[in-house]
């Protein structure tokens, strides 16, 4: 009887421990999901048993080291010393972002309920954030270069997604040394639209919501691939310029830059497309007038909300056939209610809408019926 008593407590105790072990055993992965990156040049993810690395490579221009960022499951020990990595438990509750291009990534992800502080909150168009904005569970937090360390202190984040466009980290720095995680979102610094878009998969990471990022990812990803194989099948590509006088120089995208990626895919002839420059190149009216001034579209021509503000910016604007044409393009006309410019807020998102705007303008027989969402005409 006593035997009888002892297999069955062991019995108990086996069947417990596999119990215990099948509860205990998914905390240490479920917010460890494995990702591939497809487009994205700027970020890596690295797959542990027991945590998850993330290196940011680019994190801004001319960055002479990359971030190292470890994910370990909330309650767990960190998986080993380091002085260079950042490490960060997750799921993260409560978060802080610095970008109005993270907002929408939040609200795909129905996360948008975990932000509690943003800097100029007047920037963010989205009804459902600007909802919470409103009524008060999103702090203003002031300049994103000078966060109120006081405020970000008492609402005490998880996390902090940041971002930089010339390595200047002090403000991030002053709060990280208060324990709260600082990462940076390098998403703005990726040439193709695809790989700005797939940052969503760096954010999704934060809160184990990987599957769900994939998921929208792959979706975006569908439909810009299939709007750029529609535009391929063009007879004729219409010639394009880009960009506008800042003072006296012209700021136009160069031909590696994302904006010089779209203007391909959408099947059009953009005229510095063989400039091998990232970001915008830096020229003349006069080498822009020489060499744009018969281009048949204008796309991205500022923030002017018609065709004579246009102008009085620059009465010699009225040279270009564009202009004369009226086939010149804004993208910042559509706005939120506080002023924020909705196409640099969700544009990053949604590089398939920005697609199918320019094909739209390019070549309005493809899209019969589509609705430009970002640019508008200037009239």
């Amino acid at each position: 009887m006593r035997h009888l008593f002892l297999l069955l407590l062991l019995s108990f105790y086996i069947s417990g421990c596999k119990q215990n072990k099948e509860q205990t055993e998914p905390l240490t992965v479920m917010y460890l999901a494995p990702q591939n990156i497809e487009y994205s040049k700027g970020f890596s993810v690295t797959h542990h048993k027991t945590y998850k690395e993330i290196k940011v490579t680019t994190p801004w221009p001319d960055a002479k080291n990359e971030l190292t960022y470890i994910l370990h499951p909330k309650g767990t020990e960190k998986p080993f010393k380091s002085n260079e990595a950042i490490f960060i438990e997750v799921p993260s509750e409560r978060v802080v972002v610095t970008s109005t291009t993270d907002i929408p990534m939040l609200e795909y992800l129905n996360l948008e309920e975990k932000l509690v502080g943003f800097p100029h909150t007047d920037y963010v168009s989205s009804e459902k954030t600007r909802v919470l904005i409103d009524s008060g569970k999103v702090k203003e937090l002031g300049k994103e270069y000078n966060l109120n360390t006081e405020m970000v202190l008492d609402l005490s984040p998880d996390l902090i997604i940041g971002f930089s466009a010339t390595g200047d980290t002090k403000a991030y720095d002053l709060i990280e040394k208060t324990g709260i995680p600082v990462v940076i979102n390098g998403s703005w610094m990726e040439e193709h639209p695809l790989g700005r878009a797939e940052w969503i998969k760096f954010v999704a990471a934060f809160f184990g919501k990987e599957s769900d990022a994939e998921e929208i990812f792959q979706k975006i990803k569908e439909d810009y691939t299939q709007s750029s194989t529609l535009a391929k099948n063009v007879e004729s590509s219409p010639t394009v310029i880009s960009g506008s006088m800042f003072k006296d120089v012209w700021h136009v995208p160069g031909g590696n830059s994302y904006i010089a990626q779209f203007l391909k895919d959408a099947g059009t002839d953009y005229l510095w497309k063989d400039t091998k420059k990232n970001g915008s190149l830096a020229l003349s009216f006069e080498s822009v007038l020489e060499k744009g001034q018969n281009a048949d579209l204008w796309i991205g021509s500022g923030n002017s909300t018609s065709l004579q503000a246009l102008q009085e910016k620059n009465h010699q604007y009225a040279l270009f056939d564009a202009f004369k044409n009226k086939t010149v393009y804004s993208s910042t006309l559509k706005m939120g209610p506080k002023g924020g410019l909705i196409y640099y807020e969700l544009g990053p998102m949604r590089p398939d809408l920005i697609l199918k705007d320019i094909i739209h303008i390019a070549h309005p027989e493809l899209l019969t019926d589509y609705e430009p969402y970002f640019f508008e005409k200037l009239n």
